[in-house]
């Protein structure tokens, strides 16, 4: 690896303990209604990725991609953008999907199969999840430059992980969009692994280095510390709103659960690293600078709980209950228009699916 340098320290606004501090780049007043939103916030998205990993193990969804341990990068950027932003996300940006208010029952429409996208992304300014790797860094960028022609002020993030800096999609991303100055923010969640690839083995630089490259800004932030991600991101999009072009968002936080639910992390990682990275939660971390400060009660705290606790009944009785799509979507939404091979291909999989139903004698 390289040498350490002075900016590899992540911008930190709130300890792990949850002191609040200055950082003399970064700046941020936030009022006691904000603080308890953005935790409100941040206990759903857990309770709700909680669910969707106990669904996937009962069989009810196809796969789940847990968030556990990110909720502060994903609600603070997201609470750094203005309404009229445009996100793209890559697959486990659930906390970002909430906060802009995008109904959750769509993201398990989708993992289910019930669906093939989940949402309208006009709607929220959310784009559809992504599934291959880094790909929406492209997307991202090509409506980036279409948003600057147009003379629009909104700005576009796209999020992304570790791994997927290693993919050219996302170098190329980052070269068009430093080279057209295109307002869009790189949001990275440097979860510390890429399935069970460590980061080191993948960059011999700390990530948000390697933006100098292609001539745009890079921020290494602490991703468990809801208020740094929220006044990096909005410092970022501030500076692409007033045309200064893109900035690369290194957030260090960490994956908690598993890459996936159809991976083993006990497998690559040991307890001692996971119960280290356990005792900087950002959940808890919010909570103490709350209790500290006075600014939220036990109240307060249970009411959230209680309502995390709702939405997941809510959300556990809708899947179970979602009923299968009908045939015809498989195909049907393919073109516009009838075509002949979606229509041979249609045909030959109603005939397969239905001699199952003729083997069972019904």
């Amino acid at each position: 690896m390289s040498a350490p340098h002075a900016d590899d320290e992540p911008v930190r606004l709130l300890t792990p303990d949850g002191d609040r501090v200055e950082h003399p780049a970064h700046r941020l007043e936030t009022t006691p209604d904000q603080l308890r939103s953005w935790y409100r916030e941040m206990v759903v998205t857990r309770c709700v990725d909680a669910e969707g990993v106990t669904l996937q193990r009962q069989g009810e969804l196809a796969l789940w991609p847990s968030s556990l341990g990110q909720e502060a990068a994903q609600i603070g950027s997201a609470n750094g953008l203005a309404p009229g932003d445009h996100v793209f996300p890559s697959y486990r940006d659930h906390g970002v999907a909430i906060s802009r208010g995008v109904d959750p029952l769509h993201i398990f429409r989708m993992f289910r199969g019930a669906t093939h996208g989940g949402w309208a992304p006009a709607e929220r300014d959310f784009h559809l999840y992504t599934l291959v790797i880094g790909s929406q860094t492209l997307h991202a960028t090509g409506y980036a430059m279409g948003v600057a022609k147009d003379g629009a002020d909104s700005v576009v993030i796209v999020y992304f992980g570790d791994g997927a800096t290693s993919q050219g999609d996302v170098n190329e991303a980052l070269n068009f969009a430093a080279v057209y100055q295109a307002p869009v923010v790189f949001f990275c969640q440097n979860n510390q692994w890429a399935i069970s690839e460590r980061t080191e083995r993948q960059s011999r630089v700390p990530l948000y280095r390697r933006a100098a490259g292609f001539g745009l800004p890079g921020v290494r932030v602490d991703g468990n510390d809801v208020l740094a991600c929220v006044a990096v991101t909005r410092d970022a999009v501030a500076r692409a709103r007033r045309g200064e072009g893109p900035t690369l968002i290194e957030a260090f936080t960490y994956r908690m659960g598993a890459h996936t639910t159809s991976d083993d992390p006990t497998r690559y990682r040991d307890d001692e690293e996971v119960a280290a990275w356990a005792a900087k939660d950002p959940i808890a971390r919010l909570r103490a600078h709350l209790e500290k400060t006075g600014q939220a009660d036990e109240a307060f705290f249970a009411e959230v709980d209680a309502e995390g606790e709702r939405l997941a009944r809510e959300v556990r009785a809708t899947v179970r209950a979602m009923p299968d799509p009908d045939f015809s979507e498989l195909f049907g939404q393919v073109y516009d228009g009838e075509h002949p091979l979606m229509a041979e291909e249609s045909a030959f999989h109603r005939e397969y699916a239905d001699s199952f139903v003729d083997a069972k004698g019904s």
